[in-house]
């Protein structure tokens, strides 16, 4: 009977210890040995390390979370508690890629190069983010150049997770939750500019009633860099300066696309939902806990739940056909998007006072709809090869016998 082996030569333990300073230990003398991408890798060890993949990004979760929130109360500050939960996050990342990169486990070229790239990235755009602040003050908006950079560097980091879990983790339960995982960290940094929107009609609510939650040198920063005293297009040119057509176009038809390569990779039914209703339940996690600590709260996206539903609906009547199923995934994606979106807008908010996680959703302009059908109809037929790049290959990479 064979029995796998480590990288360093060195027989597998019978039993792996659960203690996480435990296997972390044994990991580095098993597997710190240099390799190129693709080298085998025990299941044990690459749950660990995709595990800690999921560590990582549920600090930058947190933290930009609390960031987000932070922002629309008081001026900016480098070393604010959200920048340093976010900045564990990243270090975790770090020291990831950076044992991916030595022993060439848990990735192949491809998977490895993204990561590696993401890092990179996020990296650059961190200092550039400090530096842009220091040269132009406060900085207005969540799609500002250096945010942006952050974003993009964020995500090629998570394309490089999902393809590299994609290539090496065997099928079964583990691979699906982690899949899905993955898949809503993906989600989220990429809703997360929406975010402006969604704290900022709140902001201007809050300063319409008397009561706003920004600190006072906050409004008075803000109106002062375009030459104002604090008065409402003050407020407004903080809280909400991005085009009413941006929230639409991004919230459905770039969401949509991202759950419909989520509900590709792991082939099961109502992925998308699931992701969808993941990410919905964190948002509606966190607004008491912003709430209760004296924190901006923001609207909770509860229309993202549909264009889940609607992508999924979209695969089960499509039947494998790809433009018959973008076809109708443009329709219903559209449909019950734009449909939810509308109905949320017209929601009373079910709690008295000043908060309410059912306040209206931020202002939409409904002249994007047949651009978000259009859109989302063509860039999903038009995704076949791109999608197909993450198709898991056959079969994957088994732990090394003798």
């Amino acid at each position: 009977m064979t029995k796998a082996v480590s990288a360093s030569g060195e027989a597998e333990p019978d039993v792996i210890p659960k203690n996480p300073i435990a296997k972390t230990k044994l990991f580095f003398r098993l597997y710190w040995k240099r390799g190129a991408p693709g080298q085998p890798t025990a299941p044990w060890a690459l749950n660990f390390a995709y595990s800690m993949w999921l560590i990582a990004f549920a600090f930058k979760l947190i933290g930009s979370s609390w960031d987000m929130s932070w922002h629309f109360m008081w001026l900016r500050d480098d070393l604010a508690p959200p920048h340093l939960i976010n900045t564990v996050g990243t270090g975790i990342v770090v020291v990831l890629v950076a044992i991916h990169s030595y022993t060439g486990l848990g990735c192949d070229r491809r998977s490895l190069r993204l990561m590696q790239a993401g890092t990179v990235v996020f990296l650059i755009a961190g200092p550039l983010d400090v530096l842009n602040h220091r040269v132009n003050g406060l900085d207005l908006t969540a799609w500002s150049p250096s945010h942006l950079l952050l974003y993009i560097g964020t995500g090629i980091m998570l394309a490089g997770a999902i393809d590299g879990w994609l290539k090496t983790a065997p099928p079964g339960r583990t691979r699906s939750l982690v899949l899905t995982g993955l898949w809503f960290f993906f989600l989220e940094n990429t809703f997360f500019p929406n975010g402006q929107q969604e704290y900022g009609i709140l902001e201007l609510r809050s300063w319409e009633r008397g009561e706003p939650y920004a600190e006072p040198t906050l409004l008075e920063f803000a109106a002062e860099q375009i030459g104002r005293p604090v008065d409402r297009e003050a407020v407004v040119h903080f809280a909400m300066p991005i085009e009413d057509w941006v929230y639409p176009v991004w919230g459905i038809g770039v969401m949509a696309l991202i759950l419909a390569m989520a509900r590709h990779t792991l082939r099961k039914p109502w992925t998308a939902t699931t992701v969808a209703v993941a990410y919905v339940a964190y948002r509606a996690l966190i607004w008491p806990m912003l709430l209760g600590a004296g924190f901006p709260t923001s609207t909770v996206p509860f229309y993202l739940v549909f264009v889940g539903l609607a992508v999924d609906l979209a695969y089960r009547i499509g039947r494998g056909h790809r433009v018959l199923t973008a076809g109708v995934g443009g329709l219903l994606v559209t449909a019950f998007g734009y449909g939810a979106l509308w109905l949320q807008s017209q929601v009373r908010p079910l709690l008295v006072g000043e908060d309410a996680i059912t306040e209206s959703a931020p202002p939409v302009d409904y002249v994007t709809v047949p651009f978000v059908l259009v859109g989302v109809a063509l860039l999903w037929a038009l995704a076949g090869p791109v999608a197909r790049r993450f198709d898991p290959p056959k079969p994957h990479l088994p732990a090394q016998v003798v």
